[in-house]
Protein backbone atom coordinates (compact mmCIF):
# COMPACT_ATOMS: atom_id res chain seq x y z
CA UNK A 1 0.00 0.00 0.00
CA UNK A 2 1.44 3.51 -0.91
CA UNK A 3 1.68 6.12 1.27
CA UNK A 4 1.57 10.02 0.54
CA UNK A 5 5.31 10.25 0.76
CA UNK A 6 5.39 7.08 -1.98
CA UNK A 7 4.20 9.34 -4.52
CA UNK A 8 5.66 9.29 -7.69
CA UNK A 9 7.86 11.61 -10.50
CA UNK A 10 6.08 13.30 -12.88
CA UNK A 11 7.60 12.43 -16.03
CA UNK A 12 7.71 15.95 -17.70
CA UNK A 13 8.21 13.90 -21.21
CA UNK A 14 5.46 12.28 -20.74
CA UNK A 15 2.91 14.77 -20.26
CA UNK A 16 4.55 17.04 -22.78
CA UNK A 17 4.26 14.59 -25.05
CA UNK A 18 0.51 13.91 -24.09
CA UNK A 19 -0.05 17.53 -24.70
CA UNK A 20 1.35 18.03 -28.17
CA UNK A 21 -0.92 15.40 -29.37
CA UNK A 22 -3.99 16.99 -28.26
CA UNK A 23 -2.87 20.17 -29.54
CA UNK A 24 -1.98 18.09 -32.72
CA UNK A 25 -5.15 16.55 -33.02
CA UNK A 26 -7.18 19.93 -32.58
CA UNK A 27 -5.18 21.95 -35.22
CA UNK A 28 -5.49 18.97 -37.60
CA UNK A 29 -9.21 18.99 -37.22
CA UNK A 30 -9.29 22.61 -37.57
CA UNK A 31 -7.42 22.45 -41.07
CA UNK A 32 -9.47 20.32 -42.40
CA UNK A 33 -12.66 22.07 -41.25
CA UNK A 34 -11.55 25.02 -42.41
CA UNK A 35 -9.78 23.42 -45.66
CA UNK A 36 -6.47 24.68 -44.90
CA UNK A 37 -4.24 22.16 -45.72
CA UNK A 38 -1.06 23.98 -43.84
CA UNK A 39 -2.69 24.34 -40.48
CA UNK A 40 -3.34 20.36 -41.03
CA UNK A 41 -0.10 18.94 -42.30
CA UNK A 42 1.31 21.60 -39.10
CA UNK A 43 -1.20 19.08 -36.78
CA UNK A 44 -0.33 15.57 -37.95
CA UNK A 45 3.07 16.93 -37.91
CA UNK A 46 2.42 18.05 -33.90
CA UNK A 47 0.54 14.38 -32.99
CA UNK A 48 3.80 12.66 -34.14
CA UNK A 49 6.65 14.58 -32.13
CA UNK A 50 4.37 14.18 -29.67
CA UNK A 51 4.16 11.07 -30.15
CA UNK A 52 7.94 10.99 -30.13
CA UNK A 53 8.09 12.23 -27.24
CA UNK A 54 6.24 10.17 -25.47
CA UNK A 55 7.56 7.34 -26.16
CA UNK A 56 10.90 8.98 -24.96
CA UNK A 57 9.29 9.96 -21.70
CA UNK A 58 8.14 5.61 -21.51
CA UNK A 59 11.74 4.83 -21.59
CA UNK A 60 13.35 6.94 -19.69
CA UNK A 61 10.80 5.98 -16.95
CA UNK A 62 10.82 2.40 -17.36
CA UNK A 63 15.29 3.17 -17.13
CA UNK A 64 14.74 5.19 -14.03
CA UNK A 65 12.49 2.41 -12.49
CA UNK A 66 15.03 -0.57 -13.44
CA UNK A 67 17.73 0.83 -11.28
Amino acid sequence: MKTPGDAELVNRDQVAGVAKQIKGSVKQAAGKATGNKRTQVEGMADKVAGKVQKAYGDVKDKVRKAF
